[in-house]
C-alpha cells in the first residue's frame, strides 16, 4: 500500500503541519492575552481600592507568567518548526518557569500542606539542576573559538618572502 518513506514523509507533514496552526492560534491567544492584560491592569492602577502589596501583585504576576510561559511554548514550536527537533533546553526552562510560577503565586491557603510545597521545591531543583546538566553539556561539545574554520589549516600561512628583501 504505502511505502515506509512515503509514510514518514506524511506524517512528518502532518506534524510540521499541526505545529504550524498550533503556532498561530497560539499566538491569536497570546495577543488577546496580552490585550486584556494591558485592560485589566490599566483599571487596576485606576481603582485605589487595589492592594498592590499584596493579592493584586500576586494576581498580577500570575497574569505576566502565564504569558511568558506561553511565549517559550510558541518559541518551543517555532525552533522545532525551525530545525525540525525538540530542543530539550527550551522544554526545561518552560517547564522551570511553570514550576516556579506556582510556587511564586500559591495561595496562602496552599502553604498549610507541606508536602505540595516540598515537591513544588523538589521539581524546581530536579528542573535547575537538569538545565545546568544539559546547558553544560552543550557548551563543552561547542568547537573553541581559536580553533581552524577548515579542517586542513594551511602549512604555510605567510606569503613567500619577496627576493628584493621584503622592499
Amino acid at each position: 500500500m504505502f511505502s515506509d518513506q512515503a509514510f514518514l514523509r506524511g506524517i512528518t507533514r502532518f506534524e510540521r503541519s499541526l505545529a504550524k496552526v498550533l503556532s498561530l492560534l497560539l499566538t491569536v491567544v497570546l495577543v488577546v492575552a496580552g490585550l486584556q492584560l494591558a485592560l485589566a491592569l490599566g483599571v487596576d492602577l485606576l481603582d485605589l481600592r487595589v492592594d498592590w502589596s499584596g493579592e493584586g501583585l500576586i494576581r498580577l504576576l500570575d497574569q505576566v507568567l502565564v504569558l511568558l510561559i506561553a511565549l517559550e511554548v510558541l518559541q518551543n514550536l517555532t525552533a522545532y518548526l525551525r530545525d525540525n527537533v525538540v530542543q530539550i533546553e527550551l522544554v526545561l526552562a518552560t517547564a522551570l518557569t511553570a514550576v516556579s510560577r506556582k510556587l511564586i503565586v500559591m495561595p496562602p491557603g496552599v502553604q498549610k500542606n507541606p508536602s505540595d510545597l516540598l515537591g513544588l521545591g523538589f521539581a524546581a531543583v530536579a528542573l535547575a539542576a537538569s538545565y545546568w546538566l544539559v546547558r553544560n553539556a552543550q557548551v563543552s561539545r561547542q568547537t573553541p573559538r581559536t580553533a581552524p574554520t577548515t579542517a586542513f589549516p594551511d602549512p604555510d600561512p605567510l606569503p613567500p618572502p619577496d627576493g628584493d628583501g621584503g622592499v
